[in-house]
C-alpha cells in the first residue's frame, strides 16, 4: 500500500525551492561536486540533487548535514528565533493582576 503524502503549501514550496538552490549554490562555490558534497552529507547523489531541487520530502536531518558540511550550520538557529506572535499570545493568557485593596 503506498504512503499518503500530504499536500504541500505552495508557499512552503516556493521556499523550499529557494533554499534548495542557495544549499546548490553555496556547494558549487566551494567548488564541492554533486558526488563529493554527498558523500560527505553521508546521503546518496539522488537524494542530494532532490534536496537541491526542494523536494518536500527530503528529511530536514538532510538539510543539517548540508549546513554543517557548508559551515553553516550556526544559520539554523534563526529558524523561528522571534516568535513575535507567540509572546503576545502567551502574554493574553497571563493571570490579570487586579489592585489589592487595603
Amino acid at each position: 500500500m503506498p504512503k499518503a503524502t500530504v499536500p504541500t503549501f505552495p508557499g512552503a514550496a516556493k521556499q523550499l525551492a529557494a533554499l534548495g538552490l542557495r544549499l546548490r549554490m553555496a556547494r558549487e562555490r566551494r567548488k564541492l561536486s554533486q558526488a563529493l558534497f554527498a558523500e560527505r552529507m553521508g546521503v546518496s547523489r539522488e537524494t542530494l540533487r532532490r534536496l537541491e531541487k526542494g523536494d518536500p520530502t527530503i528529511a530536514m536531518g538532510s538539510f543539517m548535514r548540508a549546513l554543517r558540511v557548508l559551515g553553516l550550520d550556526s544559520d539554523i538557529e534563526l529558524l523561528a528565533a522571534d516568535d513575535v506572535l507567540g509572546r503576545k499570545l502567551q502574554d493574553l493568557a497571563l493571570p490579570v493582576n487586579r489592585a489589592q485593596r487595603s
